[in-house]
């Protein structure tokens, strides 16, 4: 665990392209869920984040 932190602080493409992914995901569970009208509002905004976040850190070293 403390190896993903000190990635995240380095700048390294792998812990960054996980946190992305989850963002994406999370998006889309929000979207999906029909109980809460304010996560579904919310949910293309996290989504967007997360694919715009996932194609910077695609550039950043292993």
């Amino acid at each position: 665990m403390t190896d993903f932190f000190r990635n995240l602080i380095r700048l390294r493409r792998g812990a960054w392209e996980m946190v992305a992914t989850i963002l994406i995901a999370l998006g889309v569970v929000m979207l999906m869920q029909p109980f809460a009208l304010a996560l579904f509002t919310w949910s293309f905004l996290v989504t967007l984040v997360g694919t715009v976040m996932f194609i910077i850190v695609s550039h950043f070293p292993e």
